[in-house]
């Protein structure tokens, strides 16, 4: 079967795309044989297969859930008015403005998106300080209190009053969409602080784009959808007190979302998922039983209830898998004398480049690493060596990078048994288990 090879979530990690030749890869079509990775499940691997696609889905799902919230739903009856002057026109006319709506209400988010990945090794860099980290989630929970009702976040009058202006043409259809970016801000700014720190750190400015224009398509698609049949619209939905609910939920999601960043704090990699679960937790008790909030239809109390108790079976899970799982690898910091003393017994070495603010490095150690048999082996058969880069200025860490090469983590660099490294068998990113294990075998 021919193929076209190619890189899976390739916007993991910062760098770009390793070297195709010093990796032993296939730089030209040919025949292969594709097979079902093994070790991870069915489920498993469609998640690693999908990554980016799943993620876009989120996003957008998010973006969608945006439009339930309080301040974004007097924008609705702005674009309803913006619009319904132009309900004499034709249907595809119409179609367009609408497109030139979404499109405005795009590029603003998107903008921010590209900067940020663009400005990405900076801001990763800021953010191995833990200072930064629990700054970051402290404005998040701050944040947090306001979708809780304890402070209103307000926008200036004049923005307000601009968006509710008429201007002619499609470019104004356009500038509607660009103001109605910028009116939304006390809604989605929270949801955008902990998205641009993810994407600056991936330093992928075409991550950033997509994702922010994802979440920009699942806020605007229904304003869109309602700028189109503006005419036709008698009247809206009553916001009712089940609005205050979903600000609520989105408020339980803010202070998940600071409790994920400071996770790497952590010197226990249990304590930080305890952590995130108790928050968890804590949602659902509150918004499921402890919250008085009515909704305008009878089923309402028994979705709230449902809501709860799904997020304290999740939490539940959560909490329970992880202290089911095994003992990881041990690792050892980094020596020369324990590479010497590695050659002189004959055992390859596995040196892991990591950093506690790496997405994919905590995967690695989670997954990859706490796998049985790549525990029995590393024990066995292997010297396993960490570098930790959480933090910078170590002056052996610096010799290191330059030493191997390093141009970003994770980076796994295998040795042989004489010391030289097996470049090809590199990982750069997250390695199921399955595909580890073959490396490891190389090697032995």
């Amino acid at each position: 079967m021919a193929v076209r090879l190619g890189y899976k979530n390739v916007y993991r990690y910062a760098e770009g795309l390793p070297n195709w030749k010093e990796m032993g890869l296939p730089t030209e079509k040919g025949q292969i044989s594709l097979a079902q990775p093994s070790g991870i499940g069915a489920v498993g691997s469609t998640l690693f297969q999908s990554g980016l696609l799943l993620t876009l889905v989120g996003v957008f799902l998010g973006g969608l859930a945006l439009n339930l919230t309080p301040c974004i739903y007097p924008l609705i009856p702005i674009t309803v008015s913006y619009f319904g002057g132009r309900s004499t026109d034709k249907a595809g006319f119409l179609a367009v403005h609408s497109l030139f709506f979404l499109l405005g209400l795009a590029v603003t988010n998107s903008t921010l998106g590209v900067v940020a990945a663009l400005t990405g090794g900076l801001l990763g860099s800021v953010l191995q300080h833990p200072a930064v980290l629990i700054a970051l989630a402290a404005i998040l929970v701050g944040l947090a209190l306001s979708f809780f009702g304890l402070w209103e976040l307000r926008l200036p009058g004049f923005l307000t009053q601009a968006a509710s202006r008429s201007y002619g043409g499609y470019g104004g259809s356009l500038f509607m969409g660009l103001t109605l970016g910028v009116v939304a801000a006390p809604c989605i700014g929270p949801f955008l602080i902990g998205l641009l720190t993810y994407v600056a750190s991936t330093g992928n400015p075409y991550l950033g784009f997509m994702l922010f224009f994802t979440l920009s398509l699942g806020l605007g698609i229904p304003l869109a959808t309602l700028a189109f049949f503006s005419g036709k619209l008698d009247r809206l939905p009553r916001s009712g007190e089940w609005m205050i609910w979903v600000r609520k939920g989105l408020g339980w999601l803010l202070v998940a979302m600071a409790a994920y960043f400071i996770k790497p704090l952590f010197s226990s990699h249990l304590a930080g998922i305890i952590l995130l679960s108790v928050v968890i937790m804590a949602a659902g008790v509150h918004l499921g039983f402890v919250d008085r909030t009515t909704g305008t239809f009878r089923s309402f109390g028994w979705l709230k209830k449902g809501i709860g108790i799904a997020l304290i079976l999740l939490a539940t899970y959560q909490i329970g898998s992880t202290v089911s799982k095994g003992p990881g690898v041990t690792w050892q910091p980094y020596s020369e004398q324990l590479l010497q003393k590695a050659t002189s017994v004959g055992k390859p070495v596995i040196v892991d480049f990591y950093a506690d603010w790496c997405a994919p490095c905590r995967e690695l150690e989670q997954i990859t690493f706490h796998d049985p048999e790549i525990v029995k082996l590393a024990k066995n058969d292997f010297v396993m060596i960490k570098v930790d880069l959480t933090r910078k200025g170590d002056p052996l860490n610096e010799h290191l990078l330059r030493q191997y090469d390093v141009r970003g983590v994770p980076t796994v660099v295998f040795l042989d048994q004489n010391g030289r490294e097996r470049r090809e068998l590199r990982v750069v990113n997250f390695l199921p288990p399955a595909q580890f294990i073959k490396h490891m075998a190389v090697v032995r």
